[in-house]
Order: C-alpha cells, then structure tokens, then sequence
C-alpha cells in the first residue's frame, strides 16, 4: 500500500525573539499534527521573499508577530505582498493568524489601525456573523466561542473581495474569507490553546500585559478555548 503524501505547507514568521520562534513553529505543528509536513522561513531574518521560494508549496500559512505592526513598512512589507496577492489570485490555500490576518487585509487593500483601547490580551468570546454560519469551515462551530487573543491592531476596513465571518465585542473582523478562494484569516489565534496562549504571554509580557494586571492575575482570567483548537485541522482536511 502507497503511503499518503502530506501537503507540504510553508509557514512564515515574523518574530524577532529565537525563544518565540521556536514556541510558534512547535504552536503549529501542534494544532495541525499529521496533516501536513512544515517547513518555516523567518521574514526578518530572511526578507527577500519571492514567489520561487514559495510556488513548490501546497499551503501558505502567516503567523503572527509580538514586535511588527501591520500598520508599518518592513523590509519583507513589499515581496511578501507580492507572494501573498499572487497567491490569492492562483486560488492556493492560504491562513492567516493575528498579523498574517492583518497583513493579508493590508495587502489585499484593506486598512489596519493601532489603538490600545481596544486591544485584545487573553480568552475573549468572538460570535459567528451571518455569513460565517454558513460557511463550510465553520460549519461545526458554536455561534459564539471563545479564542485566544493577544494583539493592538486591527482590521478597521476590509478590502475589496472579502467576507467577515466572525466579530467580537471590541474588534469587527475576527475572521476573514477571500470570497471565492481557499484563503482564511483570524484576528485571533487559532494555533493557541490556553496553555500556549499564557507561554506566549510570558515571552512578551512587558508589551503585551495589560496595564494592571499582573501575570498571576492573567493566568486565573484565561479560559480555555475548545472550539478553536480544531480550526486549523479543519482548514487543512477541507482545503488538501
């Protein structure tokens, strides 16, 4: 009997701490476990991205970042930009997390913003819109679950050819569909359990905790979050 070949899937990070590179890539391979064989490029180390380095990939994943903004220009800002239109438009499946889902907004046209009021730092609860009810990824998930977060930007305007699925209370975009292609992106994180979320935070938490409160205190408000834990497996079984 043939073995099955698993698709082969890109992840790009943008992650300026070796300790949360290493925490996201093991992030990923968790949630997503045998359907797929990774490979990881880091765009600050590496941001001459270009479409040879990607085009033998099945899947192109962007994750997300504790230093970069969305809202700003990076030396990787331009050729991913390129990568990413480019992938969209061939119909090649693609996942965007917490910056990914910001930078594919920016890139398709949308606009990010920064604004710490409405920041989103540990379990909030995201609610299903109309259209996200009656999409096939989501088709299993409660109307309204909770997510790990962990972020200061958002998507204040969705570009052209996009669907929100998801909002939550303080944030309008939570999840994101390129109408017509295999290409999703989330505000929040969808390879993070509670436990990955609270290492997370430990690694950035001098940016990241919100003013206030201390990590014990966030270690007893952060809930688990059940319904997310499968997304990925779910993007990947419906899209390879």
């Amino acid at each position: 009997m043939s073995r099955r070949l698993l698709p082969q899937i890109l992840l790009l990070q943008v992650r300026r701490d070796a300790r949360a590179l290493e925490h996201e890539r093991a992030c990923y391979l968790s949630a997503c476990r045998d359907l797929g064989e990774f490979s990881f490029r880091n765009l600050p180390d590496e941001p001459a991205v270009r479409w040879a380095d990607v085009r033998g990939f099945e899947v192109l994943m962007v994750g997300g970042s504790g230093e970069c903004s969305a809202t700003e220009e990076y030396p990787f800002s331009a050729p991913l930009g390129d990568v990413v239109r480019r992938w969209i438009t061939e119909g090649r499946p693609f996942f965007g997390s917490c910056w990914g889902h910001q930078f594919l907004a920016v890139a398709l046209g949308g606009r990010v913003v920064t604004d710490r009021y409405t920041s989103e730092v540990g379990t909030f609860a995201v609610e299903l819109e109309a259209a996200g009810r009656r999409d096939p990824l989501l088709a299993q998930f409660p109307r309204r679950f909770q997510a790990q977060m962990g972020h200061h930007d958002y998507v204040s305007e969705l570009a052209p050819g996009t669907d929100s699925l998801a909002r939550s209370d303080r944030c309008p975009n939570q999840i994101v569909k390129v109408v017509g292609k295999p290409a999703y992106s989330t505000q929040f994180h969808s390879e993070l359990g509670r436990r990955q979320l609270l290492e997370r935070l430990r690694l950035y938490q001098d940016d990241y905790l919100p003013e206030g409160r201390s990590m014990e205190e966030m270690e007893a408000a952060i809930r688990p979050s059940p319904a997310v834990r499968p997304l990925l497996r779910r993007f990947l079984e419906m899209v390879t």
